[in-house]
């Protein structure tokens, strides 16, 4: 795993001396790019995200656009529009801001649903269909959104679909008190340069097809989405997207931690992260932060039996 360790660490150390102190944090975000997924920020104002997406893109010398999500913006504002050329007298397509490397899509639940179901195929399928043409997107091709879990007064709740495109939902939380005294002591904000480029980024995701996962890990990963499924406090539980999903990133995971074979403890350090955004809660009110269905998720982890150190690779 010589080649995502090297990635991986060129970039964890350049965006930490942006955002102190959230390494564990950083190495998710790592492991979502690796899989080629995307990433949810679920998050109060002013903790760092948007300075992550654009250290992630300034780190891998990537395109990144940042879109502003209000009421009123349109599709045609996130995937384009086509014009009429007098010249020629027909119709040239003029590409949105979806066509970048690296999306931010800040405040994503401020917009209207119409708005949202734009990124629906951007996100999984890595294209653009407008009057009847496909237009790929370039590779890497990674969207980090982000919403703010306190202010729900203008908002639109992202339907499951959509929060299902997610491949994790994340949050920085404030720095300890001894990161802050750094920040404030800080003349100036360091320079971020490339560390990496896409082709290593290419190479990584190839490597990361090396890693394995024994069939008892496997197992363990269906016993979670099952159980999740069948928990009398869930109404909607773990999708078949989510349960691919999460033996990926797990994969990703423990290639990151240097390993070629996925282990519980692999699957147990990303299990909330990728489960719970996708899980509903039954007979309460919207669950925005997470949190009720996060603490299903540790209790599941604690109930679900794991399988023995001898079966793992």
């Amino acid at each position: 795993m010589s080649q995502i360790q090297s990635f991986t660490a060129a970039l964890r150390n350049s965006i930490s001396q942006q955002i102190l102190g959230k390494e564990e944090v950083i190495d998710k975000v790592l492991a979502a790019l690796l899989c080629g997924g995307h990433v949810l920020l679920n998050d109060i104002p002013g903790t760092g995200k948007t300075t992550l997406a654009r250290t992630l893109a300034k780190s891998m010398d990537a395109a990144f656009h940042r879109i502003q999500f209000t009421p009123d913006l349109l599709p045609s504002d996130l995937i384009g529009v086509s014009i009429p050329d007098p010249k020629t007298g027909t119709f040239q397509f003029q590409k949105g801001a979806v066509f970048t490397q690296i999306l931010l899509a800040d405040e994503i639940n401020r917009a209207t649903p119409r708005t949202q179901s734009a990124l629906l195929e951007c996100m999984e399928e890595r294209q653009v269909t407008a009057d009847g043409v496909t237009y790929p997107l370039e590779e890497p091709f990674f969207v980090i959104a982000t919403q703010n879990p306190v202010e729900m007064q203008g908002t639109f709740p992202l339907p499951e679909a959509q929060l299902d495109r997610f491949l994790l939902c994340l949050s920085l939380g404030y720095p300890d008190r001894e990161q802050e005294l750094a920040l404030l002591a800080r003349t100036a904000q360091p320079e971020t340069t490339p560390v990496v480029t896409a082709k290593q980024l290419l190479d990584a995701r190839a490597e990361l097809q090396q890693v394995t996962a024994s069939a008892p890990i496997r197992e363990y990963v269906a016993d979670l989405a099952q159980a999740s499924r069948e928990h009398e406090r869930v109404q909607l539980g773990l999708s078949t997207r989510g349960m691919l999903a999460l033996l990926e990133v797990s994969r990703a995971m423990a290639a990151i931690h240097g390993r070629s074979f996925v282990t519980p403890d692999d699957v147990k350090e990303i299990a909330a992260d990728c489960m719970a955004h996708r899980m509903t809660v039954r007979g309460g009110a919207w669950d925005e932060s997470g949190t009720a269905s996060r603490e299903i998720v540790r209790e599941l982890l604690e109930t679900v039996p794991v399988p023995k150190e001898s079966s793992w690779n």
